[in-house]
């Protein structure tokens, strides 16, 4: 939830308040927590105090409040609202010649599957992600911040007027892959076949009802699939049409990235 007035992030959850602690507890401006969760907080109040910064041990509703979710875990922190750069070349070549992965969201719109593709890039070590400027394009918010697990501590996010432009722009600098109910290729299979390149990959996700777009699809050196249970057996089709895009993302990272 945010504060616009005050231009603050909430950020809510006891690993994801835990791990910006950890790694950026400049950012915190306020804490708040209830009594049970107190002595938990008892370093960050003191660095806080220190910062001339505000912590205060309050009821459960209030929290509620404060980060507008009943899943704040007894913390919320409060941070600056996170400025997303615009991305630009210099940034994608130096991807392409540090052979640094990035991954794209093609309007992802569930905040929740935002922060938990976050997560998974996180633990696979990818820490560029993308996003359009589109309305229909889940952004950082509280609810993604808390599902990402500390995963926002460990990712750079930068944002693209269009995708289309970004996709011509980075051919040939990075392999540019793509998921397809169509695809011939499964993304271990085009995993295997890809062992000895040396270009960082471009992983685009689509949006959970529609999947990547028509254009999007177009500028794709390779599109991919997940296999079913069967598939390989000649089983035509799975009982669903397909995962949950953040648990694809997993799928796909963990084939690309081994």
């Amino acid at each position: 939830m945010k504060n616009k007035e005050r231009n603050e992030l909430a950020v809510c959850g006891f690993a994801t308040v835990k791990k910006l602690e950890k790694n950026h507890p400049e950012k915190i401006s306020r804490l708040y927590f209830t009594e049970e969760k107190a002595p938990l907080f008892g370093g960050l109040c003191k660095k806080l105090a220190k910062n001339h910064g505000i912590y205060n041990k309050v009821e459960a509703k209030d929290l509620e409040k404060l980060s507008g979710t009943v899943h704040h875990q007894g913390v919320v922190a409060m941070i600056q609202s996170p400025r997303i750069q615009e991305l630009d070349s210099d940034i994608t070549d130096s991807w392409a010649k540090n052979g640094e992965n990035a991954v794209l969201f093609d309007r992802i719109g569930n905040a929740n599957n935002f922060g938990a593709i976050v997560r998974s890039a996180a633990f696979f070590g990818i820490k560029n992600i993308i996003i359009p400027l589109d309305e229909a394009q889940s952004t950082i918010t509280t609810s993604s911040y808390r599902v990402a697990e500390g995963g926002m501590e460990y990712v750079n996010i930068f944002s693209v007027r269009s995708t289309a432009r970004l996709l011509e722009a980075l051919k040939g600098k990075m392999i540019r892959v793509g998921t397809s109910l169509e695809a011939k290729q499964t993304v271990k299979e085009f995993a295997l076949a890809q062992k000895n390149q040396k270009k960082p990959y471009l992983i685009i996700l689509g949006n959970e009802e529609h999947g990547i777009s028509d254009v999007v699809q177009k500028n794709c050196d390779e599109l991919v699939i997940i296999p079913w249970g069967g598939m390989n057996a000649g089983v035509k089709e799975s009982l669903v049409d397909s995962l949950n895009v953040a648990q694809a993302a997993s799928v796909i990272f963990y084939e690309l990235m081994n």
